[in-house]
């Protein structure tokens, strides 16, 4: 059994160093890596891994968020060229593993039967304090399970997508950002061998801040990509452009109140598989103390502004299924009934030219009989016998006369 995995990275150089060594430890055998114009040092951490055999390093300088062609590029490499029997397809933030702490992804892989094809794998976000800058392996320590209710007041609207893993395949297409791919599912992997991804995205202010510029200049740059303007990526975008994005950053991160209720509650629970793995190759920052103090004298109003506009949007969206529910149920309605319709006509055009076909029929049989008659009277009328008693009834009229 051959394990692969993809990655296409930008700027990631506080986080690859121990995602890919994460890996390797996991039991991954071949690791294709996509550069996508790094300026930060990962180019050069990833060369370092390159000049020792240990991945497959490509580069992709555009920024015009074309993740969805690159990475089905590499997923079909992985195939066709390393021979994977299963492909993971990951981001440099997302660390896999199994939900069994005592098996690695190779032994659940290894026991995984190729037969599903493909199966989405559940993400969740690991938090902790914020942070200046720093990579937060060390920090970020507690899985963030809170209710919608408490996630809206984040600015968030939901937990992580799904990330799909897929069996090695030629033809395989993988959808922008790794949620789905081109190859049915038959199921989920039994109980024992479930999978999990544990996810950092915001690792620090300047990490965060930096990442949010490329991708939203990404999306500039490409007009064929039209994001909803809700998208996450594009409202914080939009807040960085008007420097407002910090407050938001902030938000993300429980204090350490809520840090406390949450865990008394059981929304937040301690994991510490990858800080006691793995080193932080950025050391953490704290943020300036001022600045969380200003932060924490309106945080209460901004969560709750937040909140009631979470809300709103959800409320907005769910209106919004609604009426499409309508609309489908309409559309089906007449769909429905235009069918019929077609079917009636097309049974009754049918009906009509079977009622011509046989009178087409009944026709000929008719025009044949008449002409067999017509035959049969021109050869009894051309018989002696016939021709002498017409003769005698003709003489019989001129004797009456």
């Amino acid at each position: 059994m051959k394990l692969a995995l993809t990655l296409m990275v930008r700027d990631e150089a506080d986080i690859i160093g121990p995602m890919l060594d994460h890996h390797f430890a996991q039991g991954v055998d071949v690791v294709i890596v996509t550069d996508n114009g790094s300026t930060d040092g990962t180019a050069e951490i990833l060369q370092g891994y390159a000049d020792r055999g240990l991945i497959d390093l490509r580069h992709d300088p555009l920024h015009r968020k074309q993740q969805s062609p690159v990475v089905t590029a590499m997923a079909r490499d992985a195939a066709t060229v390393h021979g994977a029997d299963w492909v993971i397809n990951a981001d440099a933030d997302e660390f896999f593993l199994p939900v069994d702490r005592s098996r690695t992804l190779r032994e659940v892989f290894e026991l995984l039967d190729p037969g599903i094809r493909s199966f989405l794998v559940p993400v969740t976000n690991l938090t902790g304090a914020p942070a200046a800058a720093g990579s937060g392996i060390q920090r970020l320590v507690y899985r963030d399970q809170r209710p919608e209710v408490l996630l809206l007041a984040t600015g968030l609207h939901a937990h992580p997508t799904a990330d799909a893993v897929h069996v090695g395949d030629p033809e395989v297409e993988v959808i922008q950002g790794n949620h789905f791919v081109s190859i049915a599912s038959n199921g989920l992997p039994p109980e024992e061998l479930a999978i999990e991804v544990l996810h950092l995205p915001w690792r620090s202010w300047a990490q965060y801040s930096h990442k949010v510029e490329v991708s939203g200049r990404a999306y500039d740059d490409n007009p064929e990509l039209t994001p909803s303007p809700n998208h996450h990526g594009m409202r914080d975008y939009r807040r960085l452009q008007a420097g407002a994005l910090l407050p938001f950053y902030l938000l993300r991160h429980p204090d350490a109140a809520q840090l406390a209720a949450g865990i008394a509650a059981g929304y937040f629970v301690e994991d510490r598989v990858l800080a006691d793995a793995l080193s932080s190759p950025v050391t953490d920052v704290p943020l300036d103390a001022e600045v969380l103090e200003s932060f924490e004298r309106f945080a209460p109003a901004l969560r709750d502004a937040e909140a009631r506009s979470a809300a709103a949007e959800s409320r907005h969206r769910a209106e919004l299924r609604t009426q499409r529910d309508e609309l489908r149920t309409q559309r089906e309605e007449f769909e429905a009934a235009a069918r019929e319709r077609e079917a009636t006509a097309t049974a009754t055009l049918r009906a009509v030219e079977d009622q011509l076909t046989h009178a087409r029929q009944e026709n000929e049989l008719t025009q044949k009989h008449v002409q067999s008659l017509e035959t049969a009277v021109e050869e009894l009328s051309a018989r002696p016998e016939v021709r002498a008693g017409n003769r005698l009834r003709r003489l019989a009229r001129r004797g009456r006369r």
